[in-house]
């Protein structure tokens, strides 16, 4: 069994899994394949999702009983000694150059400038 969750993705992309998945809700895509052909759709995702993410759940033999694949989302798989675990990024993480503002943040302020007076 697998789960497949596009979002912000071609149409296209959309109607091809179709062939393959049942499209249970908008971007959700369920079915039983095998691992060739899961390999294979997951392939194709990557390929044609442009800026879109992708989330791939699938049934696999161990302690949780399933296994991920992330493409651009928010969350990212952590392996944490043989379970995985889904850590959500920080917002450092989520750009490339975080710049850091000077000065007091608008609380700060408030509690500094009640000090004063």
């Amino acid at each position: 069994m697998m789960v497949l969750v596009l979002s912000a993705c071609p149409v296209g992309l959309r109607g091809d899994l179709t062939k393959w998945l049942y499209e249970v809700s908008a971007g959700v895509f369920v079915g039983k394949v095998s691992s060739r052909i899961r390999e294979h759709l997951w392939d194709r995702v990557l390929e044609t999702s442009g800026s879109g993410r992708a989330i791939l759940i699938w049934s696999s033999k161990g302690e949780q009983g399933l296994k991920f694949e992330v493409k651009d989302h928010h969350w990212d798989p952590v392996d944490l000694d043989g379970l995985t675990l889904m850590k959500r990024r920080s917002r450092a993480q989520k750009t490339q150059s975080p710049e850091l503002k000077r000065g007091w943040s608008k609380a700060g302020a408030q509690r500094h400038l009640g000090r004063r007076r």
